[in-house]
């Protein structure tokens, strides 16, 4: 739908409530998810169902085998998510994610600081891009001289983080 000058903006009180992913095999996403990042589970769904959260929510992520039992990733060059991002709510939070990666060697595809939020990028067993973040206090978003956001891409400091 386009835009019209007049089209009122979204309520800034919305917020993305989950994120639904299709998998291949629904206990190594688990092993992924809630043992390697810490989610628990909130409910199962049968054998090819799971739903999980942090802090007691209903779900933040849910996984189904429903429609990808034994599946492969979409090529690349084809349409779909290009990540979940996960936001942490601490620096030091983020840095134990990190120091779970590290011990379950699990490979970073990169790393960033983006002057509004320091970002870890991955990819969980199916393939699915991941983004485990923290967000800066806005105060210190990085601004341009009309007051317009002004973020960029650096490399993240690893070691800085971990001693977080």
């Amino acid at each position: 739908m386009k835009e019209t000058p007049t089209s009122p903006a979204i309520d800034p009180g919305v917020r993305i409530g989950h994120v639904h992913l299709k998998v291949a095999d629904l206990e190594r996403a688990l092993a992924f998810y809630s043992g390697v990042l810490g989610f628990t589970i909130t409910q199962r769904y049968g054998p090819g169902a799971a739903f999980i959260s942090a802090g007691g929510y209903h779900h933040h992520i849910g996984l189904n085998t429903w429609e990808s039992r034994g599946g492969k990733p979409p090529p690349p060059g084809t349409t779909g998510l290009y990540h979940t991002a996960i936001l942490y709510p601490t620096r030091e939070a983020l840095a134990d994610a990190l120091r779970r990666l590290i011990a379950a060697g699990i490979p970073l595809d990169g790393a960033a600081d983006h002057g509004v939020s320091l970002a870890l990028y991955l990819r969980d067993p199916d393939d699915n891009g991941v983004e485990l973040y923290w967000d800066r206090p806005e105060s210190e978003w990085p601004r341009a001289g009309d007051g317009s956001l002004a973020m960029f891409t650096r490399e993240l400091d690893l070691e800085d983080l971990l001693r977080a």
